[in-house]
């Protein structure tokens, strides 16, 4: 008889996102009058970018002739946006990266799950608290993160509260963990890290030989240009982190479908190169992103790409604005929504964050995701998302201030 992977069935409920679509659902079909306005799952709303669109059409164009047509790619991805990626996003910003360092992939997601498999599962697992849940249940599902106690907290995992009085940035652990998640700009809390930051985070690293897995997936809205974009801006870095980026949230490619994450050569560990163990398990499980999604990354990198998705972002930032500065006039203490996306808000009088959420989604018919679902340190909190129309970001915030 087959046996199933057990640490399945540790995993308390459904996934976070999939449990507030639910209700979401639920209260929508009980009340098909009343107009929902989502800003809870971080999904875009603005469609692709012209060029984006023009280079979608063209690859299309060439699939259709037998001279152009591309049938397997290489396994990592092609050198065109590999170079691109090089240039505009590491070269630009003073950081030397080889192509032969960057993997191309369908998501940061995928790969921020994936990448636990070229590690032991006795490694010792730490994440911020809150957390982003894919890092915490895709190592429960492996088998890393024991078992889900009553205090919210897996038995084998290292918790770094990330709470207003450390200024949602986690201190570094007592207990030297072996792996270790950082992703900044955060995601659920909005908050950033400073070079002196991150650059205790690799020092510490290196002395211990635990490895970073940084999840920079929002870093296209950073405007502080005091604040690092990538980890590898940190002297050091090459030696102990892996960089996973996204074009998600950058170019709207929620949809679409494409995203990289960077192994350094230099990133060793018992005598292997993790660039290599990472390509040999893509190369076997992983049969690359289609080559009309990799022209369309490409032509984000274009001048006129580049424009384009600037003006994208600045859109949602401009969002941002409106519930963070709306929310904060009527006395919520808000946080995030000024170099991420992600507006984090204390909920009124002690009100649990599932409370929260249940009253915002019957009375205001926003809906939003209660921070306790990203973690113990996030309880008291709910997260909403600057991806919505403009117009729906200043209702949601007239519609929440009316039943505050």
């Amino acid at each position: 008889m087959a046996k199933i992977n057990g640490n399945f069935q540790k995993l308390p409920g459904s996934y976070l996102f999939t449990e507030t679509a639910r209700r979401a659902s639920a209260y929508a079909a009980a009340h098909p009058d009343k107009k929902l306005i989502k800003l809870g799952i971080g999904d875009v709303t603005q469609p692709l970018v012209p060029s984006v669109i023009k280079a979608l059409h063209e690859a299309v164009d060439e699939m259709g002739h037998k001279s152009t047509f591309k049938g397997y790619g290489p396994d990592f991805g092609y050198d065109f946006l590999i170079d691109a990626i090089v240039k505009n996003d590491y070269e630009a910003r003073g950081v030397k990266i080889g192509k032969d360092e960057v993997f191309i992939s369908d998501g940061a997601k995928s790969d921020c799950a994936n990448i636990s498999d070229i590690f032991d599962i006795d490694n010792t697992v730490a994440v911020c608290d809150p957390v982003y849940p894919v890092y915490v249940d895709t190592n429960a599902m492996a088998g890393r993160a024991g078992d889900f106690g009553n205090d919210g907290r897996w038995t084998n995992l290292v918790y770094m509260p990330c709470t207003e009085e450390n200024c949602f940035t986690p201190s570094i652990p007592s207990k030297v963990p072996d792996i270790i998640y950082l992703c900044f700009p955060n995601n659920p809390t909005g908050a950033v890290a400073t070079k002196e930051q991150l650059k205790a985070w690799v020092d510490y690293a290196n002395r211990n030989g635990s490895v970073i897995l940084f999840d920079s997936a929002y870093e296209a809205y950073i405007s502080d240009p005091s604040i690092p974009h990538s980890i590898y801006e940190i002297d050091g870095a090459a030696e102990c982190a892996i960089e996973f980026r996204s074009y998600s949230k950058t170019a709207g490619f929620t949809g679409t479908r494409c995203s990289y994450t960077v192994v350094p050569k230099a990133l060793m560990r018992g005598g292997v190169s993790l660039n290599w163990l990472w390509g040999r398990r893509q190369s076997t499980r992983f049969n690359g992103t289609a080559y009309i999604i990799q022209k369309a990354a490409a032509a984000i990198y274009t001048e006129q790409g580049k424009k384009e998705t600037r003006a994208v972002i600045d859109y949602y930032m401009n969002n941002a604005r409106i519930i963070r500065e709306g929310l904060s006039k009527v006395g919520l203490q808000v946080f995030g929504g000024i170099n991420a996306p992600y507006i984090w808000v204390k909920t009124p009088g002690g009100m649990g964050s599932w409370d929260f959420f249940d009253r915002l989604l019957d009375k205001a018919n926003v809906v939003t995701t209660p921070g306790a679902g990203f973690g113990p340190s996030g309880e008291g909190y709910i997260r909403l998302t600057a991806f919505g129309d403009a117009e729906s970001a200043a209702e949601a915030v007239e519609r929440i201030v009316r039943n505050l």
